[in-house]
């Protein structure tokens, strides 16, 4: 009786490839950044066996075409049984940790313990998603075969399979990344355009003529976009800030221009730069050049924090550029917002620069994430050597942050690269949870800037090479939210950072990639002073921001 397609797959595995397999699985199981849920636990293990398994299959391969000598016979059924069964043993002792290591995480960001790692849901969805990875595989195999059956007849054997091997690889490539991947971004950016444009506006147009959007605005209120809106229907008035902090208070000017406004970036920058002389944006104490997120967001934490601490004193701007969320935009189109934060800044510095020295705002630049790293692009140190802006505000910057990563890689020896010390401190300092590194310098140049990072946040601390080194940020002693449990593996620690990537909206206030406004606050004191706040009067800031202020979820 001719075997099941069942059987025929069990027999055709490859021994090495499960004995790799099922560690890259085990390995796959340990903490990392972002706590785990079962389903994404099975997920990640299912995968990280999935590409143990390929290696050891290769392995295999390369055994076989050097024609190295194999077990055979009852030696070969023997061996094959004990294999299977260590396999076995390994993934139900590292299955029966998986709770105690995702406790690890949930304890340091004071998330409620798990009662159990659920092993079986664990482990079937592992298996599902191993099966999927595999037939694709098998998919990858048939293309590769096809190809090099029709080649061998006018080249040598050996060439025709590396050049089927060569063409297969290239056209699964182009279909998944070129084809298929960028097309479904294409119409994800397409479809939340046509989303955001639909959306009726929940928020009513604002009355004072200082808001964007208003009846004396130059932008219409249903063309600021979904994000536009909010951001600026939101944040506190001049009675909320007074109440708070006692004394007299302005409103705070908040200026945005959505994607619609304008073709090009430059246009909607010179257009952004009317609406900012319209309501006075230049006469406040300080300016805010901000670059949202992908998708036009602005941390509400960020800027509220700001608002209150100047008392109303500040102008802020920002200029939408994608409709997607920052990982896809940094997929699809990372050079747009990067024109579009070089234009705003453009425009905005030039007109500044030209004003009196001593009565102008304060100019510091803003942004979040991908925000971050496209705002310390658009600003070039030799463009304003002369006539620098005060200082920025960046948080969670990107790994693909060049600034970022020339200034981590070169801080003080002896300082953690998750809070590095760079030189003085007088140019650029680090802050997280706690404030700023250890041995800061308390004295500051004429450019002030913070970066503020969690030391859990792996949209910053992500490294490609985590593929084959260890991060430094492992080292000893780590940061005040990164489990003691964590541990670098070769190709699992990258893919449980990736996928820590993808989680990071599912962690509280104030870890992994969602930044609290107290630490905000504590930042811009860091850059600004504290404007005359009280200790007791910062706490109760702190207090009042927690609750008020929304997640940039």
């Amino acid at each position: 009786m001719k075997p099941s397609p069942f059987v025929r797959l069990w027999h055709s595995l490859s021994v090495p490839g499960l004995v790799l397999g099922t560690l890259f699985f085990a390995m796959a199981l340990t903490p990392s950044l972002i706590p785990r849920t079962f389903a994404t636990q099975g997920v990640l293990s299912g995968s990280g066996f999935a590409v143990g398994y390929g290696i050891g299959a290769f392995l295999s391969w390369l055994r076989r075409y050097m024609e190295l000598p194999e077990l055979r016979g009852r030696a070969a059924s023997v061996c094959t049984a004990l294999v299977i069964a260590g396999c076995i043993a390994v993934a139900l002792v590292f299955l029966g940790r998986t709770a105690d290591w995702q406790n690890s995480i949930r304890e340091l960001m004071e998330l409620p313990p798990l009662t159990t790692g659920h092993p079986f849901l664990v482990s079937a969805i592992a298996i599902v998603t191993f099966l999927f990875l595999l037939m694709l595989a098998r998919l990858f195999q048939l293309i590769f075969r096809f190809v090099s059956a029709r080649v061998e007849r006018v080249v040598p054997r050996r060439v025709s399979n590396v050049i089927s091997m060569a063409f297969a690889a290239l056209l699964v490539w182009s279909l998944g990344n070129n084809v298929l991947l960028r097309g479904v971004l294409n119409g994800l950016d397409r479809s939340f355009e046509q989303l955001d444009a639909f959306i009726e506006p929940t928020i009513p147009p604002p009355s004072s003529p200082l808001r964007t959007g208003s009846a004396e605005s130059l932008l219409r209120w249903d063309a600021l976009g979904r994000t536009g809106r909010n951001y600026i229907g939101s944040g506190p008035r001049a009675a909320d800030i007074s109440a708070l902090a006692g004394g007299d208070a302005q409103d705070p000017i908040r200026v945005y221009v959505g994607l619609r406004a304008a073709e090009t970036p430059r246009e909607r920058a010179q257009i952004a730069l009317a609406e900012m002389k319209r309501v006075g944006a230049f006469d406040r104490s300080v300016l805010v050049v901000i670059t949202p997120t992908g998708a036009g967001s602005v941390d509400s934490a960020a800027i509220d924090s700001l608002e209150y601490l100047l008392h109303g004193d500040v102008a802020s701007i920002a200029m939408q550029y994608s409709y997607l969320h920052s990982p896809l935009s940094l997929l699809i189109q990372p050079e747009y917002g990067l024109d579009s934060a070089r234009a705003l800044f453009a425009a905005v510095y030039e007109h500044w620069r030209t004003l009196p020295r001593d009565s102008r705002p304060l100019l510091y630049l803003q942004g979040l994430s991908l925000g971050a790293m496209n705002s310390e692009r658009s600003a070039a140190l030799f463009e304003m050597i002369g006539d620098p802006i005060n200082g920025a505000l960046w948080s969670g910057p990107p790994f693909e942050s060049q600034v970022w990563r020339r200034i981590t890689d070169d801080r003080n020896a002896g300082s953690a690269s998750w809070l590095p010390v760079f030189r003085d401190g007088s140019f650029v300092r680090f802050m997280n949870q706690k404030g700023a590194a250890p041995g800061t310098g308390r004295d500051w140049g004429p450019i002030r800037i913070v970066y503020l990072q969690y030391a859990s946040d792996p949209i910053t601390f992500f490294d490609y090479h985590d593929l084959y080194r260890r991060p430094a940020w492992m080292d000893a002693p780590r940061g005040p939210d990164v489990s003691p449990e964590l541990r670098w593996y070769p190709v699992i620690t990258m893919l449980q950072l990736a996928l820590d990537m993808a989680l990071t909206p599912t962690t509280p206030v104030g870890f992994g990639h969602l930044y609290a406004p107290a630490h905000y606050l504590d930042a811009w004191i860091a850059l600004i002073g504290d404007r005359g706040w009280s200790p007791d009067g910062i706490d109760r800031l702190k207090k009042h921001l927690a609750v008020a202020t929304p997640s940039h979820r």
